[in-house]
């Protein structure tokens, strides 16, 4: 190269960094903006052909705004004590008073006593679209509730749930983030023993982490995509952690090429040429499972369908891009103390890989056996996993004050008091609507809503020929006692001629989305399986391995489930999941772990090329293993950090991912996958070149050592 040209060839990767740095310090601030247009409104999140759904929007003729209840609910100071009519009307008094208060919209309902004599109840409706100034009408509602003499007050319904709710997320920015930095810089710090790379990944995945939040805030902003808490976190951690991965493979890549090139910018090219493609193919097979959720009925899905899509695309992207300018900039510093030098390229004869390979190699049979027995076994206990919802009562996994009111309120009144089922009907039906409902097993009550706002007293409420009618149920709303009762309401009112009744409401909302998820499961599985296998069959030019790989990944999905419904019920208490945990465990599980395989089976591949396929297996596992573990154990890491959120959820996410992790890093990957395609041979690679005997006489030129 001429004198002249090397300055220039200078000129990319510090423009790269400029440009890298310019991007970070624009759109750093989106990272704590993005909960500016997100939402917690569970509400907006229903399956969009749900009959709850299309309750929702019929229920809005019936009040000039959209509401949500808060439930006020008074026991004595004694425990166990009797509540009567001083406290009863010092409460409805309390109740009157808060008309026309601070958020407080339509009637206010009177304090009513429960059958027990112990317990008062009374709603109170609120604008739905309140937002940050929900706490403070709920502190209005307890100020007023606490005037009320020798009683205890407390505020249940979805009005405090979707307050504890907001309350669960706040700061979700700040510490998750942290916390999540924070693991990684210490695994990356304690695995390469190396003061500057570590921080060169971490200014890469948070710059990436910055564009991925930037876009989506623009598209959240104009309503093209909705973002939520949840979908918030799981960016944050999805995109640390994939760009960690990504780097982790350059990077280890880079410094291999260092022990053989002593020009830099030659040992990037070497680097880059090997290590894009099983990126890109890795990237591709995350973000379009991401996107096959888009299939999906239920909003929350398909919102994080490109929300997380554009996470992978900023990811690999810097990782691409950023992180190869700094490396070349850098050179042999960025690996400082321990610098790479001329000559130092692994042989893969030496540590505990080698020995791995060589258990592999003498073995494989036994190995692959012993392993699936295991895997299996696990994945024995899957079908004990309940996803049929997490009760009210579980939601948060510390003590929430909606939680407690709420189990109060079971306590005295029908379980489904102040959070009816609603049913919209045809108004010259509603008579013999209200009176199938009533001949429900499962409902207490039924009665048509009126003009003047109180169940059963004056003319019912009339809008464009409907009428709307509240069925209190006797279990708790969120129970699967109470789904069933919606199920035979909505089979009894159906059956009424003429009257073209739906059933929504809280219960039926949760039921219908328990429904919907179990059919997206059933679609959104096999597409996702089959695109991977598409990528794969790309990637690999080959049939039976990428069957193979789908096979042992999708195996270990199983298996994960099985341990997690244990450790669920056993350890952390939990009665069941939501009933979208098994999707998005298979999302992230299946395509993440798939990413391992991607790098293994790529070098294996190209090892393979120039030794066969017996020395390939070995010399692939051997010098991926390092690098392949270490990210498994980040992305381990920060998928964990999940749990600092304290809602069930996101636990139960951040459990499945982890431990899934580490087992397809651990055994999959490093045990089952080499083993199999050890004791098959070239067979393996069949219809590719590697299938045919091409190989064999590379093999006995270069026995393994």
């Amino acid at each position: 190269m001429s004198t002249a040209s090397r300055p220039v060839r200078w000129l990319i990767p510090v423009f790269l960094v400029v440009v890298w740095l310019a991007v970070g310090g624009a759109f750093g601030s989106y990272a704590g903006k993005l909960g500016e247009v997100a939402t917690n409104d569970q509400a907006s999140f229903l399956p969009q052909s749900a009959e709850s759904t299309q309750v929702i929007d019929a229920q809005k003729a019936f009040s000039r705004q959209e509401t949500v209840p808060a439930i006020v609910v008074w026991t004595s100071d004694e425990d166990g004590g009797d509540l009567g009519s001083e406290q009863r009307e010092a409460a409805t008094s309390a109740l009157a008073g808060l008309k026309g208060a601070p958020g407080v919209t339509g009637e206010v309902s009177p304090a009513l006593p429960s059958k027990d004599g112990q317990a008062l109840e009374g709603v109170v409706q609120l604008r739905s679209d309140l937002g940050d100034e929900l706490p403070d009408a709920l502190a209005g509602i307890q100020k007023a509730a606490d005037r009320v003499p020798g009683t205890q007050a407390r505020i249940a319904g979805p009005a405090a749930s979707q307050a504890d709710l907001s309350d669960a997320f706040s700061g979700i920015d700040g510490l998750l983030l942290g916390v999540a930095l924070v693991a990684v810089l210490v695994i990356l710090l304690l695995v390469y023993r190396s003061v500057l790379l570590p921080l060169v990944i971490i200014i890469g995945a948070v710059f990436a982490l910055a564009v991925a939040c930037a876009v989506v805030y623009v598209l959240a902003d104009h309503d093209v995509v909705r973002v939520d808490g949840q979908v918030q976190g799981i960016l944050s951690i999805l995109v640390i952690g994939a760009a960690t991965d990504y780097a982790l493979l350059l990077t280890a890549r880079f410094r291999e090429e260092l022990g053989r090139h002593a020009d830099r910018w030659t040992a990037m090219r070497a680097a880059l040429r090997e290590s894009a493609g099983p990126i890109g193919a890795s990237a591709a097979t995350v973000a379009l499972g991401l996107l096959a959720l888009l299939i999906s009925d239920l909003t929350n899905n398909r919102a994080l369908g490109p929300v997380g899509a554009i996470g992978i695309v900023c990811s690999v992207l810097s990782a691409l891009t950023f992180l190869p300018a700094v490396l070349v900039l850098l050179g042999r510093t960025a690996y400082w103390p321990a610098k790479p030098k001329e000559g130092d390229a692994a042989s893969g004869s030496k540590g505990i890989w080698a020995k791995v390979a060589a258990l592999v190699d003498r073995a494989p049979r036994k190995v692959w056996a012993f392993t699936l027995i295991g895997l299996l076994a696990c994945a024995a206990f899957m079908p004990t996993l309940n996803s049929k919802g997490v009760p009210l009562e579980e939601i948060f996994v510390n003590d929430a004050p909606s939680v407690a009111a709420q189990q109060t309120l079971s306590k005295h009144f029908p379980g489904g008091s102040g959070n009816p089922a609603v049913v919209i009907a045809s108004a010259d039906r509603a008579e013999q609507v209200a009176d199938a409902a009533k001949g429900v097993d499962g409902v207490s009550s039924a009665s048509v809503v009126t003009e003047s706002g109180r169940p059963g007293q004056g003319t019912p409420l009339v809008v464009d020929g409907r009428v709307r009618v509240d069925a209190t149920l006797k279990s708790a709303a969120d129970s699967d006692a109470a789904k069933e009762t919606v199920a035979r309401l909505r089979a009894a009112v159906h059956a009424v001629p003429g009257a073209d009744a739906l059933v929504g409401g809280y219960t039926a909302q949760q039921y219908d989305t328990q429904k919907t998820a179990e059919h997206d499961r059933n679609i959104i599985v096999p597409v996702v399986l089959v695109i991977i296998l598409v990528i794969l069959i790309g990637l690999l030019r080959s049939l039976l391995m990428p069957l193979l790989l789908v096979a042992t990944v999708a195996l270990n999905f199983l298996a994960t489930l099985g341990i997690s419904s244990l450790v669920f019920q056993h350890v952390f208490g939990f009665s069941g999941t939501d009933s979208s945990v098994p999707l998005y465990g298979f999302v992230f599980l299946v395509a993440l772990g798939v990413d391992y395989n991607i790098f293994l089976m790529s070098r294996v591949r190209e090892e393979s090329l120039l030794h066969g396929p017996r020395e390939g297996v070995l010399r692939g596992l051997t010098t991926t293993g390092g690098v392949i573990t270490s990210a498994g154990v980040v992305l381990a890491a920060t998928f964990a950090a999940l749990s600092v959120i304290p809602l069930a959820f996101l636990v139960q996410i951040a459990f499945i991912v982890a431990f899934g992790v580490l087992l397809d890093t651990l055994v999959v990957r490093s045990l089952l996958v080499p083993a199999l395609v050890r004791d098959i041979g070239r067979v393996a690679w069949w219809p590719g070149a590697l299938s045919r005997d091409s190989g064999t006489s590379a093999e006995r030129r270069n026995p393994l050592p």
